[in-house]
């Protein structure tokens, strides 16, 4: 007599996910604006004009001519063009530091927010005219804004630096705060 085994007809299986397959998911909220990488590339771009601007192309100061560093003496020109040179070191680094921060928070998925962007960079710009004309104008007096002028106005165009400062400032926080979340 022939042995007999039950032959079990293979179950189909559940259609399993093929790896090209993807499973659908709930999209993630978009990462917040990184106000602050804006800030900063602000107060870079604002140091940068400031530097070129003031003390190259119309050359109305150096960072040290009022600090008893002379601008009309070759020693003091090299001296103060070199403190220049200093400055605008730093706000390269500052300015390409902004861009990394906020180039990283595009590529984590921040949205896209032309306005928090545009609103951040003139508040820091607006910090850096505050900043810069507070501390090395009035405290430590190192420079003026514009020593072409009779001595007796110098201290005339420093306010305007300030107030500039406050407008770019406030016209930074309007712009940012508009913008959509």
């Amino acid at each position: 007599m022939p042995l007999l085994v039950p032959v079990q007809e293979p179950v189909p299986a559940e259609p399993a996910l093929l790896s090209t397959q993807t499973v659908p998911t709930t999209p993630s909220p978009p990462a917040p604006f990184p106000t602050r990488a804006a800030l900063l590339l602000g107060t870079g771009l604002g140091g940068f004009v400031d530097g070129i601007v003031l003390h190259q192309i119309l050359q109305w100061d150096h960072s040290a001519s009022s600090a008893g560093v002379p601008v009309d003496t070759v020693e003091g020109l090299k001296l103060n063009t070199f403190l220049d040179g200093l400055f605008h070191v730093a706000t390269w680094i500052m300015t390409v530091a902004g861009i990394a921060l906020v180039w990283r928070g595009a590529r984590r998925g921040v949205r896209s927010v032309r306005g928090k962007l545009v609103g951040g960079v003139l508040m820091g710009f607006g910090l850096f005219n505050l900043v810069e004309g507070l501390v090395n104008h009035q405290l430590l007096g190192l420079h003026h804004v514009k020593e072409t002028a009779p001595p007796d106005r110098w201290l005339a165009w420093d306010p305007r630096l300030l107030a500039s400062g406050l407008l770019l400032l406030g016209l930074g926080c309007v712009i940012s705060r508009k913008a959509p979340a």
